[in-house]
């Protein structure tokens, strides 16, 4: 019986032997393999959030979000790869990444590299020559990815640590997406509303900035509002958000939705699921009186 593994490296020599493949060629196969070693996990590879600087691949399991994956070419640097901006955003912001040029697979767990492994060899003749223990070292990796769950945390300072990463990214994804002059969706929409209702002159980045902020900080103030026990996410977050603040009210309540297929949804439901994994018991104490927090 052929394994996943032995179906993708087929898949991959198919292509790679003609020598014409790009980096793009290979992720039909790779998101095979990814739905293949475990039930109910969905890799979705979209275009458009490639465009605006997201990573490759968004691995969910019956829509909760696992982690993600960046691909490069076959045979491409990773050492060079992994010291550029991009990787480096990447690793700032998200606590469960993969980076791999469809052969050798580096996954980082809160920024840290913790495994790397290969399936196999360039030969000769552009054959691919698999490496046994390589396959069974992937294959761990790739359990251990899926296996991994957004970490819980306990301090102000390290909740505001990986939110900022997190609220960095979606200011970057918002800003490259506006500029896209061929996009008039949700978030151009929304600048534009800005731009009537708030300030006239606000420009791209700007509005980037406000906007990220804002979701990050109404995420936030909702969390610390929710009762204990309840569940949060970025759908439910405005039920928890305080009446003090109709504007943040009203904001979640009416882009709650609209966010959804957006390029920045799939982050802003990362600092969502972090923020529910937060001990709020210790970052209240931290903050002081709870009718302090209250008044947020």
């Amino acid at each position: 019986m052929t394994t996943p593994f032995e179906t993708y490296l087929a898949k991959l020599q198919t292509h790679f032997k003609g020598g014409k493949a790009t980096e793009y060629t290979y992720r039909s196969a790779l998101e095979y393999l990814l739905e293949s070693l475990a039930d109910h996990v969905e890799a979705s590879n979209d275009p458009k959030h490639i465009a605006c600087g997201a990573p490759d691949f968004i691995v969910e399991r019956r829509q909760v979000i696992l982690g993600y994956v960046e691909t490069k070419d076959i045979g491409e640097d990773l050492n060079k790869v992994e010291k550029s901006d991009q990787l480096r955003r990447y690793r700032e912001s998200l606590h469960n990444l993969i980076l791999t040029d469809y052969l050798e697979f580096r996954w980082y767990v809160n920024g840290e590299r913790r495994l790397t492994a290969r399936l196999a060899a360039e030969g000769s003749g552009r054959k691919l020559t698999p490496d046994a223990e390589g396959v069974r070292q992937v294959e761990q990796l790739l359990r251990g990815f899926y296996a991994t769950e957004t970490p819980i945390t306990t301090t102000p300072k390290d909740l505001a640590q990986r939110m900022a990463g997190l609220t960095k990214l979606v200011r970057d994804l918002i800003v490259t997406e506006l500029f896209d002059e061929s996009n008039r969706g949700v978030l151009f929409r929304q600048w534009e509303a800005f731009q009537q209702h708030l300030i006239p002159t606000l420009k791209h980045g700007e509005f980037a900035d406000l906007y990220a902020q804002t979701m990050a900080y109404g995420l936030f103030a909702a969390r610390v509002n929710a009762p204990d026990g309840q569940p949060f996410d970025r759908a439910q977050a405005y039920l928890y958000l305080p009446p003090a603040n109709p504007f943040l009210r009203k904001l979640f309540l009416d882009v709650g939705e609209e966010l959804d297929g957006t390029v920045i949804a799939p982050f802003l439901d990362d600092l969502a699921l972090l923020l529910k994994r937060a001990d709020m018991s210790e970052i209240r104490r931290d903050f002081g009186p709870t009718n302090n927090m209250q008044r947020m």
